[in-house]
């Protein structure tokens, strides 16, 4: 078998999210669907992805991982596609993975950007489906300040939606707000993974004290919490896009793809409390 590394681009707003599911349209089911049968193969494929998108988040710089069998013609594999697909999902390019390349595991950092129009912006009607409208005004610097208490390493369940056997617990290193030119207002958010539902409701928690609604104290009772805290707002999914994904040096992409998977706890935490990732 051989790996394959694809980059994978779409528009979300008419996917039921990355991951296949009976009935509905999504990401993986349609690439599931398609590359079978461009390379006439005589069983089904499984792709695994750096991170799966919720309903209605796009992404830039998604990354994919295939195996298929060596004597499997995947030259004008990305062509073939090309022809079948809707547009609004394009495998940017499809070449054979580096060894001990794992899309999910390997990475070592994912970054999205969440873009809105607030009360000061000039919205643009043919960006409709890709920001999202909020009231008030934001104090981008007032944003900043309050988004350093969320970078590090914490326990993000305040943020996420729980999920059976999954850690919440994760390692924050970038988030930042700016004003475009436009008056669009980006909040670029970088971790080493994301647990559900995690990057849009840190955007509610965000644009609450960057409009003044609430402030900083605010944030640390709710970063204090053992579990989702009820007063964080989730924002719409099409404000959100995951731009890139990064990977170490070849030779660096198995051990980290078994540190990846390696359970992750809080300093001084009981390392039995919290499942892998």
């Amino acid at each position: 078998m051989i790996r394959w590394r694809l980059d994978i681009a779409y528009d979300g707003t008419h996917f039921s999210g990355w991951a296949t599911q009976p009935g509905l349209r999504t990401v993986q089911g349609e690439l599931e669907r398609w590359i079978p049968q461009v390379l006439r193969l005589g069983e089904p494929v499984q792709l695994t992805v750096a991170g799966r998108t919720d309903s209605g988040v796009h992404a830039r710089g998604q990354v994919a991982h295939l195996d298929l069998p060596e004597d499997v013609d995947v030259s004008r594999l990305q062509l073939r596609l090309k022809r079948v697909l809707d547009d609004d999902l394009q495998v940017g390019s499809i070449r054979r993975a580096p060894e001990g390349f794992d899309a999910r595991f390997s990475a070592i950092w994912r970054r999205y950007v969440y873009r809105l129009w607030d009360e000061q912006s000039h919205p643009d009607p043919l960006l409709r489906g890709h920001i999202a409208p909020v009231r008030g005004v934001i104090d981008v610097e007032r944003a900043n300040e309050a988004a350093q208490m969320l970078v590090g390493l914490h326990d993000f369940a305040p943020f996420c939606k729980p999920r059976e056997g999954a850690t919440t617990i994760r390692t924050l290193t970038g988030l930042h707000a700016e004003r475009t030119p436009q008056g669009v207002v980006e909040f670029t958010v970088t971790a080493d993974a994301f647990c559900h539902s995690m990057v849009r409701s840190l955007m509610g928690a965000m644009t609450s004290v960057g409009t003044g609604k609430r402030d900083q104290a605010w944030l640390a009772e709710v970063m204090a919490s053992p579990k989702r805290h009820n007063a964080v707002l989730v924002m719409p999914a099409k404000g959100l896009c995951l731009e890139e994904v990064g990977y170490p040096d070849d030779d660096q992409l198995a051990a980290r793809a078994q540190l990846s998977r390696a359970v992750r706890t809080l300093p001084g935490a009981d390392p039995t409390s919290q499942e892998t990732p």
